[in-house]
């Protein structure tokens, strides 16, 4: 595997497409890159990427917010704080059941040239990492393209479940859905087990299952505790020094589908903690799902960030004013 750098690898050629794909909006994504006199990898559709040396990364979240695969042109304000703030406790707190590229999240272990006031409390330096060639799902409830699956074809992942389950459904046990990483412009395919032992070995394939199983499991029982379900999530896992390890964003409400457990019930979707409510407001639009995108509302930029902003101090029990940055 060639190495990479928190996404992968696959993602670092994407930055040369950035402008075709991107069209009037490339611009946020390569900004910082354009202003600092770092190596500039890869720009996404929320985070920044570094190469700082010494086999090290720097990730930079950005307040970026996308729908249907196009960025807006509004940033939700402190969501790249929110991000990263909640990475960081997780991976603190499931620590014992894997390791983490993280190396710090403090200004102060930077290099010098990337110790900017308007980063603070975004920053992520990571060590480099060998990148697994698929995203580790794992599923609690049947939603998203699951239920898609299902309600065409009665399988979640090419696996036949039971008859009569509706939308939100909490299913019997957490399920390992792997996808494999999609180019850009182009959306993640599911695949089963055994395509993913083709693709990695059965034993790193095993080893990852099991890894990701255990995360969500951890954090799923955290959440609910305090009144979340954990729906879904997506993990992506690397080697770094011969180790599987954690890399890139950790249970956060873009790498998750969080759901309020007092509104929850099957055959609805539930309201989300994440960007929901500017998903709502562009569905409502006669938008053909294609850049450029409309304007948002400040009404919808501010309960986006409300929703984002209660996710992690209800998950984490901590104030987000606590955290660095502004």
């Amino acid at each position: 595997m060639a190495p990479a750098f928190g996404p992968h690898p696959q993602r670092l050629r994407r930055c040369d497409l950035c402008a075709p794909i991107f069209g009037a909006f490339a611009n946020q994504f390569l900004g910082y890159g354009r202003l600092m006199a770092l190596d500039h990898l890869y720009s996404g559709k929320v985070r920044d990427i570094y190469d700082v040396g010494d086999g090290r990364l720097l990730m930079v979240t950005s307040d970026r917010i996308s729908a249907f695969d196009v960025v807006m042109a509004e940033p939700v304000p402190s969501k790249g704080r929110v991000l990263t703030a909640m990475t960081a406790f997780w991976l603190d707190h499931l620590k014992d059941v894997a390791g983490s590229h993280l190396i710090s999240t403090s200004l102060d272990d930077v290099p010098v040239e990337a110790r900017r006031d308007d980063w603070a409390g975004r920053v992520m330096l990571c060590h480099r990492a060998e990148m697994l060639p698929v995203e580790c799902i794992v599923r609690g409830y049947l939603s998203g393209s699951a239920w898609k699956e299902y309600r065409s074809s009665g399988t979640m992942h090419g696996t036949r479940l039971p008859d009569g389950l509706q939308e939100s459904d909490q299913l019997p046990e957490p399920v390992f859905t792997p996808s494999t990483k999609a180019e850009i412009g182009d959306h993640d395919e599911n695949i089963s087990f055994e395509h993913a032992v083709d693709l990695v070995g059965r034993d790193t394939a095993e080893q990852a299952r099991d890894i990701s199983l255990e995360l969500y499991r951890r954090g799923s029982a955290w959440a609910a505790e305090r009144g979340i379900i954990m729906a879904d999530t997506k993990f992506e896992l690397g080697f770094v020094n011969g180790a599987l390890v954690v890399c890139d964003e950790v249970l956060t409400p873009d790498s998750s589908r969080f759901w309020p457990a007092d509104e929850w019930k099957p055959g609805i979707t539930p309201p989300s903690f994440d960007k929901q409510p500017v998903r709502d407001y562009l569905d409502d639009l006669d938008w053909d799902k294609k850049p450029p995108p409309p304007p948002l509302p400040a009404e919808v930029v501010s309960a986006s960030a409300t929703r984002y902003r209660e996710a992690y101090e209800r998950i984490t029990g901590k104030s987000l004013g606590d955290w660095p940055g502004s």
